[in-house]
């Protein structure tokens, strides 16, 4: 008695790996713009991750925008924004997570590591002298490795509301 096994699910199969896969290489390449995709498609199931639903903002910049040439040094007007982020998330109870993206060359003080570190940082200081307590900041560097260019540093700042989650 000879069976006939239908193979058809093969290839439904093959065509869900490679829609996975596609979206993975899809993430994977938008390194500058991740955190503005994690938004997107945590607004796309109607929370921003911390389970309650409220809607989030988002606030991009390039090291070159915000910082002196080489340097972790804030120019004077985004000192000012970065503050008026700090005052405005702390009159609203909100929780900033400070978020960086790739890195800069180095400079003749910081290897490019440090350079991404140190700016983040400054970041993050900045927004804590607008008034915002040292607990409603958080810091996120995804590793980077050696192997990927100096393609220039993003920093995103995002405010979500509601106290940290424990």
């Amino acid at each position: 008695m000879s069976r006939d096994v239908s193979q058809r699910w093969v290839l439904s199969f093959a065509d869900l790996t490679l829609l996975l896969l596609a979206f993975f290489v899809m993430m994977q390449a938008q390194v500058a713009d991740r955190v503005k995709l994690a938004a997107g498609i945590r607004g796309a199931f109607g929370g921003n991750g911390d389970g309650t639903g409220r809607a989030g903002t988002v606030q991009g910049f390039t090291a070159a925008q915000i910082f002196e040439s080489g340097e972790a040094i804030l120019k004077p007007d985004a000192l000012r924004r970065l503050n008026a982020v700090g005052a405005a998330a702390a009159r609203a109870g909100a929780r900033v997570i400070v978020a960086s993206q790739g890195r800069d060359g180095q400079s003749a003080r910081l290897d490019s590591w440090e350079l991404a570190a140190a700016r983040t940082t400054a970041v993050a200081r900045a927004i804590r002298r607008g008034g915002l307590a040292d607990t409603m900041i958080e810091i996120t560097i995804p590793p980077m490795r050696a192997s990927e260019p100096a393609s220039g540093q993003r920093i995103s700042v995002q405010q979500l509301s509601g106290p940290p989650p424990r």
